[in-house]
């Protein structure tokens, strides 16, 4: 139902036209979505590895660019930026200055003051500017937002986020940047579950935090090998508490020092109920299986939040990629025809951002972190 939420308000007059910067792992399912969508073309593929752009535009009917040829490029309306997040403000700006909108994928950019410049100038020149993640845009996310909105567990006042994994080692290629400054799973995985968070409850008004790093390095065993040895220079570890702006107090872990669990990895506790939310880091809630919200009234049994229906089969063809990555272009191009904000805006996203250094800096700092930006709850799907 992700792919059905976008295209049920039709085609656009004319497509918009995408390019690419970054051709690396991640850009195989934007790439793929980008194509399957009807409201986007794809043009150029451009990064700092020519034998990749060309590898991803001969498996996917865009042109291989340079950087340069693709921003001077007319017809290309719209460029995702997927290049590591330590450029993101540096090729972001590129790309606004030339005149393009921008969609950035997560997070926006390394420092609040990198963010709100691409913000800023993205304004003056009259652009739209969006950033991932997008994977809330998905049936049992947006289900769980209907179910509070509707008031099916009454009131929220509490919660709890959990993701806990072992690390990226086991399987990424190139593992190496997720343990550097600018990676860790606070600002590599947090902004998955901390979107949906907003998107259901509102804006973080305070946060507090501890951090640990156990390992001062990690053994890379994903293939195409070879076996080594890397630093970490990251925490590894966070635990913290999130008040939000309703008043609602969330417990918060993001770890890569867990093998295994039993945590929700989305719990949200009203005064006439409980709601239980699946992985938002998935469109359809799970890896390879479609995952469904639940809810329950009082000390009642678990029911599904209604109007789920059954996932689509091309919902189910991305699942092995963590889903249709990219939506949120396609979303940007159709709030571009109708003169709104996308729904995965700069501005949701600057939020999480402060949410994810505030957290770090209560961790460092040992005390309470106020959350300075607001950002309004984004349209629903």
């Amino acid at each position: 139902m992700s792919f059905a939420l976008i295209e049920a308000a039709g085609e656009l007059t004319r497509p918009a036209v995408v390019g690419v910067i970054g051709c690396g792992n991640i850009s195989h399912v934007y790439l793929r979505t980008i194509n399957q969508s009807p409201v986007l073309r794809l043009k150029g593929c451009s990064g700092r590895n020519a034998a990749t752009n060309a590898a991803q535009a001969a498996l996917y009917g865009g042109i291989a660019m340079t950087i340069d040829e693709l921003l001077a490029d007319p017809e290309i309306d719209i460029v995702v930026n997927l290049t590591p997040p330590l450029v993101h403000h540096a090729i972001g700006r590129r790309v606004l200055e030339a005149g393009k909108h921008l969609y950035n994928e997560k997070p926006l950019a390394h420092t609040l003051d990198e963010a709100r410049d691409l913000i800023a100038l993205a304004k003056r020149r009259g652009l739209a500017l969006g950033s991932a993640p997008d994977t809330w845009f998905g049936t049992p996310h947006q289900a769980a937002r209907r179910a509070i909105d509707a008031g099916l567990i009454g009131r929220p006042v509490g919660g709890a986020v959990t993701m806990a994994s072992h690390g990226m080692e086991y399987w990424h290629p190139t593992p190496e940047f997720f343990y550097l400054p600018g990676g860790g799973p606070m600002l590599d995985v947090a902004p998955y579950y901390l979107t949906q968070l907003v998107n259901l409850l509102g804006p973080v008004a305070e946060v507090t935090a501890f951090a640990s790093m156990p390992s001062a390095t990690r053994t890379v065993t994903s293939p195409p090998g070879p076996r080594r040895e890397i630093p970490v220079d990251v925490a590894t570890s966070v635990n913290g508490a999130l008040r939000m702006e309703s008043g609602a107090n969330i417990a918060f872990t993001m770890s890569w020092d867990v093998w295994k669990h039993r945590r929700p990895t989305l719990e949200i506790y009203g005064d006439e109920g409980t709601l239980i939310g699946p992985d938002a880091n998935f469109f359809i809630g799970g890896y390879l299986q479609a995952e469904k919200a639940m809810y329950s009234v009082r000390d009642g049994e678990w029911q599904v939040v209604p109007g789920q229906g059954e996932e689509s089969a091309a919902d189910m063809a991305f699942a092995p990629l963590g889903g249709p990555r990219g939506l949120g272009v396609a979303d940007m191009a159709r709030a571009i025809a109708e003169g709104r904000a996308p729904r995965a805006s700069a501005e949701l996203a600057l939020h999480v951002l402060e949410v994810i250094l505030a957290v770090d800096r209560s961790a460092r700092e040992r005390r309470a972190i106020t959350v300075e930006s607001r950002t309004a709850r984004p349209l629903p799907l």
